[in-house]
């Protein structure tokens, strides 16, 4: 046997240990409710809103997936609204990412882009200053923040936005949460998420 393959005293300790599986199992239960219950407010704030999404676009359509390998860790997310096609996509993702932190956000491409993307400028100081981030990462599924992936959307940084969205047939804009803010404010996800999408209401909207 390949000594590599052994497991160490500490991974041990932690195959051993019943309750961490226990509570592993009580937080996926209780984040899938904080998501169902996520989705209901969402449903009520997208139907006071005309929204500019594309043809096919099934405001009923909604989606909750849960995984164990995203980087290795597991992760617990809601689409909604939602709209995928190998051509387009229109949809706002609330992904609860373990050992990481919580992200919403808006994932757009397609032909729409164009117009998603003058209602950015054309409304900017109703999206600036609001906690919102452009993520920078040629992948739409890239899911970590900081430099070089990420950098906020603020007044003064108008010009650089620009830069980035320029000639891309997609983008996505999204707040990121730290476990640490969460554990103080145990409502801020389906809080923080409403306000995210509100933030964000104005890119997508006619």
């Amino acid at each position: 046997m390949n000594m590599n393959d052994s497991l160490t005293a500490d991974e041990w300790r932690v195959f051993a240990n019943h309750e961490f599986f226990l509570k592993k199992a009580a937080i996926s239960v209780k984040l899938k409710q904080t998501l169902e219950k996520l989705h209901l407010a969402l449903q009520r704030e997208m139907s006071a809103h005309p929204l500019l999404s594309p043809n096919r676009f099934d405001p009923e359509a909604v989606q909750f997936v849960k995984g164990e390998h995203l980087e290795d860790c597991p992760y617990q997310y809601l689409d909604f609204p939602r709209y995928y096609s190998r051509e387009e996509k229109f949809a706002f993702r609330s992904l609860c990412w373990w050992g990481h932190h919580v992200v919403f956000a808006l994932i757009v491409e397609g032909p729409l882009v164009k117009q998603y993307r003058l209602n950015l400028f054309n409304r900017f100081s109703e999206i600036a200053d609001r906690q919102l981030s452009l993520c920078l990462s040629s992948s739409l599924w890239e899911w970590k923040a900081g430099p070089g992936l990420t950098f906020d959307i603020t007044h003064h940084r108008r010009s650089e936005i620009a830069a980035a969205l320029d000639h891309r047939t997609f983008f996505k804009v999204a707040r990121f949460i730290t476990l640490q803010d969460l554990e103080a404010h145990p409502d801020h996800i389906i809080d923080t998420g409403i306000a995210t999408f509100q933030a964000i209401l104005p890119i997508i909207t006619l």
